[in-house]
C-alpha cells in the first residue's frame, strides 16, 4: 500500500511495534505517545489538512520517535526529532550549519540520549532512517538564530507541565518560531483556556481539532493506579484561519 493512501487502521498497526521507554524520566514527563492517538495526530494532518505527505516535518521532544517514524511513513520528505534535553548545547551549532547546508525536511528533537538512541534504533527497525534525522538539544534553549522557519509542518506531544510549570507552553512558542504552515500539539485540555490565550499573543491561530483521552500507564513508583485517562486537545496552530 502506498504511504499517501495508508489507512488509519494500518499506520496504527506499524506504531504499535514501536519500542518504548523501559525506564522513564519523570523529571523530563516522559510518558509514551500511544499508537492509537500518534496515529490519528498524523493521519489527521495529513488526510484533512495535507501537512505531512512531501513536507519538511519537525517532532519537539521526539522520546521514541512515533511521530517522527510515522511521518516518514506518511512521505514525509525528511523527518527530525529534538529530543528535549538540557545538555549538550554545543550541538546547536552543528544544527545551524545542518539547516542551512542541507536543507533538511524531516527532524526529531530531544533532550535525552537514551531517548535519541531508541528513536535511532526505531527508524532503522522501520526502514525510514534515511528520512529521519535524530537531534539532541534542549528544545527550549534553541537560541534566536535557531528560529529560521525551516519547517512546513511542526508535530508534537510536549510536557504537560506538571513536573515543570510551563513547559509546554516553552515548546509551543518554539513550534511557532520554526513552522510555516501549521503546529499540530497535545494539551491538556483544562489548560485550554491559557493555552489559546498564549496562541494568540504568538499570532497564531488555534483551533482544536479534536478532543481524546490521553491514557497513563503506571510508568512510575508513586502511580497508585495501572493507568489513568487524561483529557487532552489536538490543537493545530496556523498564521490563518483554515
Amino acid at each position: 500500500m502506498a504511504a499517501g493512501s495508508m489507512k488509519l487502521k494500518r499506520l496504527q498497526h506499524i506504531l504499535e511495534e514501536i519500542e518504548t521507554f523501559e525506564n522513564p524520566k519523570i523529571e523530563l514527563e516522559q510518558y509514551t505517545t500511544s499508537s492509537h492517538i500518534a496515529a490519528c495526530i498524523l493521519h489527521t494532518a495529513q488526510f484533512v489538512y495535507g501537512d505531512i505527505t512531501d513536507k519538511c516535518v519537525a517532532d519537539l521532544g521526539c522520546g521514541s520517535g512515533i511521530l517522527t517514524i510515522g511521518a516518514a511513513l506518511l512521505d514525509a520528505r525528511y523527518c527530525t526529532g529534538y529530543i528535549y534535553s538540557t545538555v549538550y548545547i554545543m550541538v546547536l551549532e552543528y544544527l545551524k550549519m545542518f539547516i542551512f547546508v542541507c536543507f533538511i525536511c524531516f527532524a526529531g528533537f530531544d533532550i535525552d540520549p537514551s531517548a535519541l538512541s531508541l528513536s535511532v534504533e526505531n527508524a532503522a527497525d522501520r526502514d525510514v532512517s534515511g528520512q529521519c534525522e535524530f537531534i539532541l538539544c534542549d528544545v527550549k534553549q534553541i537560541d534566536k538564530s535557531m528560529q529560521l522557519k525551516a519547517f512546513d509542518t511542526v508535530i508534537m506531544n510536549p510536557p504537560f507541565g506538571t513536573r515543570e510549570k510551563g513547559a509546554d507552553l516553552e515548546f509551543l512558542k518554539m513550534a511557532v518560531s520554526l513552522a510555516t504552515n501549521a503546529v499540530y500539539s497535545l494539551h491538556k485540555t483544562s489548560t485550554r483556556k491559557h493555552v489559546i490565550s498564549t496562541a494568540k499573543q504568538l499570532g497564531v491561530h488555534p483551533k482544536v481539532i479534536a478532543e481524546l483521552r490521553f491514557d497513563l500507564p503506571a510508568s512510575y513508583k508513586f502511580h497508585k493506579y495501572n493507568s489513568v485517562d487524561v483529557q487532552v486537545d489536538l490543537i493545530r496552530f496556523t498564521w490563518k484561519s483554515t
